[in-house]
């Protein structure tokens, strides 16, 4: 099977709980409750949350979930990958090319390419898991094949729009940290343009596939009927309860078609270690968790 980054490829062609310590290097990553620190806005009525599509450059993603740190500033993730500015297969982390910290990064709803949706907040990429390996010299195969993960700042004029919530699942509620079992149902929300804007197709149900210990945990393989296409890149997934389990990487063309999500527990793990972001914590949905919609 051929793996390819679930990011801006057709796209282009279109357009031409509550706090948990780590303590250790094993503990769980930090979580925050959905009320701690920041007054978000009703799930109804937020126009910045995790689905929204993020343009850095040319390239297009979907968000993923929203994290804040001890200053209150507030963040979506993406993938690290969506910072790539070559055409090429998926490169690996460690030596690939990628933009600089502080690139603008333009949130978009809508519209079946960037000119037709409709700009919510510009952002700026404050973290970058493939500029921070490179910058500490990784060299782990797992590691710099399946950490890729990257946070959006958002300014400060736009932290009232936001809410923490899934569209259509809800939560998440909490962080999932070596849970998860082969043959479990898992659920995300991407927006690719190429969907036209049509949003009965971003919600995402799929099958997790032999998880453990592929990888060493990094990656996550689900199979479905309707898999994350290009400009997915990035997108949330959550487990059969709720917990957020990790964020869409790449895709495999076989039979059936197969996403590969890397591990957000460690994904967050190691941005709390490296980043510099005092404080980082994924903040839970003010929603409830709905396995069906």
């Amino acid at each position: 099977m051929r793996r390819i980054d679930i990011d801006d490829r057709l796209t282009r062609a279109v357009r031409a709980l509550t706090a948990v310590t780590a303590a250790s290097a094993g503990a769980a990553p930090t979580v925050a409750a959905a009320e701690a620190g920041v007054s978000w806005a009703p799930a109804a009525q937020a126009t910045l949350h995790p689905g929204v599509q993020a343009y850095t450059g040319d390239s297009q993603c979907t968000t993923n979930f929203v994290f804040t740190d001890a200053t209150g500033e507030v963040y979506l993730g993406q993938a690290a990958h969506c910072g790539y500015p070559g055409t090429d297969k998926l490169p690996n982390g460690c030596t690939a090319q990628t933009v600089p910290l502080g690139t603008p990064v333009d949130l978009r709803t809508g519209g079946s390419v960037r000119a037709e949706g409709t700009t919510k907040a510009r952002g700026s990429l404050a973290y970058s898991s493939w500029r921070t390996m490179q910058k500490a010299g990784e060299q782990g195969a797992d590691l710099c094949a399946n950490n890729d993960f990257a946070l959006i700042r958002l300014p400060k004029s736009a932290a009232g729009s936001v809410n923490p919530s899934l569209p259509t699942w809800g939560g998440p509620v909490g962080l999932g940290v070596d849970r998860v079992h082969a043959g479990e149902r898992v659920f995300g929300y991407g927006d690719s343009s190429l969907r036209g804007g049509v949003n009965a197709l971003s919600p995402h149900r799929g099958t997790l596939q032999s998880p453990e210990p592929y990888a060493g945990g990094w990656t996550h393989t689900v199979t479905a009927a309707r898999p994350g296409v290009p400009g997915d890149s990035g997108a949330a997934y959550v487990d059969s309860e709720g917990f957020a389990l990790g964020t869409l990487s790449t895709l495999s063309l076989g039979v059936p078609p197969r996403n590969s999500l890397s591990d957000l527990s460690r994904e967050l793990r190691y941005a709390q270690e490296h980043s510099g972001i005092a404080g980082l914590r994924l903040v839970l949905g003010t929603e409830p968790f709905h396995a069906e919609g």
